[in-house]
Order: structure tokens, then C-alpha cells, then sequence
């Protein structure tokens, strides 16, 4: 738990001036973050990858829906999961409402899972979410991104997964408890769930031809977690010593 103290408001204003200076500048560098993002150079996608959504079999430059730019969130959701990520889930209960406004700046969204349709479907209307899903179930697309990996990556300790090799096995012993928790609510082994990964990546269409263009995998994401960006903001902050979110569906009602 955070300390705190207790002030006048002529101290409190004083603190919070200092902290604002503070928060300027981090502005002003996430702005020039972003700018650095714009200028990473383009990858050609040459490989004809298929996905399957409400709309039918689709291709990749489908997914952008009439637009120059797409942006993929990819959501832990393996084909022998029997429900979508913990924390996958608290992300994408965001997602509704900006899906609207992206599409009116000239940016298609779309999550994507290896789960098959169906069980996305199913698991969509549970959560009550309306934003676009694919299945990319039988295709290298989660594989190519690196959100998904092998058995034997994963015994060999050889996953490369935030652009650094993970360096470590597996073993029933060395399974953290956060880890065989999500994986028990996922109606799955840890081994299994954690084959696939969480991360974010965009797309650009110029002419006729898609571009990789940018990813980020998992801190990366933090700032599309809009209940930790609440938090951040709130007295007592993330006040965690462990993993304490549910799926919205899951919490005592009260």
C-alpha cells in the first residue's frame, strides 16, 4: 500500500504543480515515442494468410474493411482453451467503444485468436463484447507475429517472445501460481496456455500490398490496459501483490 501524508491545500497545490511538470514531460516523450513508432520502416507481407470470421473465409487484406491501416490485438485464445485469457479479457473489455472511432479515422481493428470460430463466437456473447474477432485457426499468422509457439520451443526453452529469447524450460515444478491459475480458468494445462502470447501489431495497405509495421508484446500493452491506466490515477494506485482480476462475468456480485 502506498504511504501517504496529510497536507493543507496550499501544500497539496505546491505537490501537485511539481507532479504536473512531471506529467508534461512524460507526455512530451510518449509523444515523441509515438513519432518513433511512424518511422519504423514497412515489411512486405508476401504470405496469403486466411482467417475465418462472422463474415466468412477471409484474407488479411480484408481484415482492413475498406481502410489504409489495421490494428490487431492478439488475444490469448488457444484451440484447446475452453475460454478466452483472464487478462486478455480485461484488455478487450475495452475494445467496444473505440472500434467506431477507429474505423472513422481511416483504421480497421480486429482481435485474433487460434480458438475456432464457434468458441469465439460463444465466448464474444458471454462477454457481451461487439468488436470484430478472427480465427486464424490453421494458419502461421499467430506463429509468424510471435504470440504462438511449439512443444518444442517450449521444452528446448528456444521461445523468443518481446524480442529476446525466453532462455528457460518448462517443468510441472517450475510453474508459477498466476500462470496455473489463469491456465485452470482457461480449462487448460500451464504448458498449453502459455504456448500462446498477448501483443499488438499494425498493418498499412499502400497499394494493393500489406505492411507490417509495428508490435509490441507484453508490458508493451499496457497502455491499451485501460483499467491498470484508472488505477494509475487512483489513491492507493495498482495496490497488487498478485493476480487479482477476474473476468467481468466472475466477480461477486455486490
Amino acid at each position: 500500500m502506498t504511504d501517504y501524508k496529510t497536507a493543507t491545500r496550499e501544500e497539496w497545490l505546491k505537490a501537485r504543480l511539481e507532479l504536473l511538470e512531471a506529467e508534461k514531460e512524460l507526455t512530451r516523450r510518449s509523444d515523441e515515442l509515438a513519432r518513433q513508432r511512424q518511422q519504423l520502416p514497412w515489411v512486405r507481407l508476401d504470405k496469403a494468410y486466411r482467417f475465418e470470421t462472422e463474415q466468412g473465409s477471409v484474407s488479411l487484406v480484408d481484415l482492413f474493411g475498406g481502410r489504409s491501416q489495421l490494428l490487431v490485438y492478439h488475444f490469448m485464445f488457444g484451440p484447446d482453451y475452453k475460454a478466452g485469457c483472464p487478462s486478455c479479457s480485461a484488455i478487450a473489455d475495452g475494445f467496444n467503444g473505440i472500434v467506431t472511432h477507429l474505423q472513422n479515422h481511416d483504421v480497421a481493428f480486429s482481435a485474433v485468436s487460434r480458438a475456432s470460430l464457434a468458441k469465439l463466437q460463444a465466448y464474444k456473447q458471454r462477454m457481451g463484447w461487439t468488436f470484430p474477432w478472427a480465427s486464424s485457426t490453421d494458419t502461421d499468422f499467430n506463429f509468424d507475429f510471435d504470440v504462438t509457439f511449439t512443444e518444442q520451443q517450449q521444452r528446448e526453452g528456444s521461445i523468443e517472445y518481446n524480442y529476446r529469447r525466453d532462455g528457460h524450460s518448462m517443468d510441472a515444478t517450475s510453474v508459477p501460481e498466476p500462470v496455473a491459475q489463469f491456465a485452470a480458468s482457461c480449462g487448460t494445462d500451464a504448458f498449453t496456455y502459455t504456448r500462446d502470447r498477448p501483443g499488438l501489431s499494425a498493418f498499412v495497405l499502400k497499394d494493393g500490398v500489406v505492411y507490417h509495421t509495428y508490435s509490441a508484446y507484453a508490458r508493451g500493452v499496457d497502455g491499451i490496459w485501460g483499467m491498470y491506466q484508472w488505477l494509475d490515477r487512483a489513491p492507493l494506485g495498482r495496490n497488487e501483490t498478485g493476480v487479482w482480476w477476474r473476468r467481468h462475468d466472475e466477480y461477486a456480485k455486490g
